[in-house]
């Protein structure tokens, strides 16, 4: 008998080095009211000055055109491309460090560079109300993006991703923008339905504007900047998510999150993103990243708790890549993916591993925790994991 319960303790001890051995490769590989129906996303911070501007930037980023003087008019942000529009989550005060994501890049981590801020994965409240007006100053600033590594974003709102806004089906929103940078920007809501000469201008340095739609279908939205070139301004951080209701509202769970997928380009340090490496025709990010910086929830684990009921809103902004979202070690019962559903509790018993999701789709994700441990997210291209595209939910 002795010998038998040590060769069965043998194997558990076994069973378990090795799923911890799995779970360790997979792992290294809002809004404040301002005053009654009016929100506005902190912080506003300091426009730099036009020399800090995209036109110090690289070589290869030196083509394009230089920003417009004129104010915001009823006229497409540019010949070639409409203007478009950003949105994300907030950030708390929270710091970390110790990435262990690797760049492509050969440019070295600099030790001095801020520690970044956590980004808030708790997704936001409903509005209240059926009629909301947001404001969104458009801002540039230094962020770093992974532990040593810092870019000169251009945001709404300050963040990267910006502001999640959450509304119902029906609602009318009305965003209120103030252009604080050196530079020409634009907004375009995937939410909304509009002609591009009607909403989508481009507002000059200085300048505001108010993009004004109603929430007429369901779903995870993508917002970002259009201005030419539009995969530039989405690359430096012009995006976010706006999450439309369905009629009759979201059931509740134990837990709502939010990640929004995207690709860092490095253009040096303290500089915009590459524009040449994003618009190559086989692009290679050095970073892919949930919520804006590169293995954060890694590092800083998200707590739940054991048999939770968890609810994602999912959203890949790209601006290139596709996202595989999966979570190791659960399935999916419930996915809305643009506007189709699989429904817990189906005839068939059907249930789901990963969603793949285009640049500009997004879905709603329901699962149920099983147990206590440790439940890595990625993205499941692996190749993007080590480059940061992984998260811990922990489970206690």
């Amino acid at each position: 008998m002795s010998l038998r319960l040590e060769t069965e303790m043998h194997v558990v001890r076994s069973r378990a080095l090795a799923l911890s051995a799995i779970a360790l490769a997979l792992i290294l590989g809002g809004c404040t009211s301002a005053e009654a129906g009016r929100w506005t996303f902190p912080p506003p911070v300091a426009s730099p000055s036009a020399a800090a501007a995209p036109a110090a930037a690289a070589p290869a980023q030196a083509a394009v055109a230089a920003p417009s003087t004129a104010p915001a008019t009823n006229s497409p942000s540019s010949p070639d491309m409409p203007a478009m529009s950003p949105a994300g989550g907030a950030t708390t005060a929270t710091t970390a460090t110790g990435s262990s994501a690797a760049p492509s890049a050969t440019e070295a981590p600099d030790p001095n560079a801020p520690a970044y801020t956590v980004a808030d994965p708790n997704a936001p409240a409903l509005l209240s109300g059926a009629v909301h007006d947001v404001d969104f100053p458009i801002i540039e600033k230094d962020m770093t993006v992974a532990t040593g590594y810092v870019v000169h974003v251009w945001t709404f709102g300050g963040t990267v991703p910006g502001p999640t806004l959450r509304v119902h089906l029906g609602d009318t929103v009305r965003v209120h923008l103030k252009n604080e940078t050196a530079m020409s920007h634009s907004i375009d809501f995937h939410a909304s339905q509009t002609a591009m000469d009607d909403q989508m201008v481009e507002i000059a340095p200085g300048a505001t504007w108010t993009y004004t739609f109603r929430a007429d279908y369901a779903g995870v939205w993508m917002y970002h900047c259009g201005t030419a070139p539009t995969l530039w301004h989405i690359a430096n951080g012009m995006y976010g998510m706006v999450i439309v209701e369905p009629r009759g509202g979201l059931p509740t769970v134990d837990r709502e999150l939010v990640f929004v997928q995207s690709e860092w380009y490095l253009g040096g340090q303290g500089q915009p993103t590459s524009y040449a490496m994003a618009n190559a025709a086989a692009p290679a990010p050095d970073f892919v990243v949930f919520n804006g910086v590169a293995t954060q929830y890694k590092e800083n684990p998200i707590s739940v708790a054991a048999g939770d009921r968890i609810r994602i809103f999912v959203l890949n902004v790209g601006p290139n890549e596709w996202s595989s979202f999966h979570i190791v070690g659960t399935i999916f019962d419930t996915v809305t993916k643009e506007g189709i559903q699989l429904v817990k509790g189906n005839a068939g018993g059907w249930g789901s591993q990963a969603v793949d999701l285009a640049p500009a789709q997004g879905a709603i994700i329901e699962l149920t925790i099983p147990e206590k441990g440790m439940y890595a997210f990625v993205t499941h291209a692996f190749n993007f994991v080590g480059r940061g595209a992984v998260g811990v939910l922990m489970a206690k």
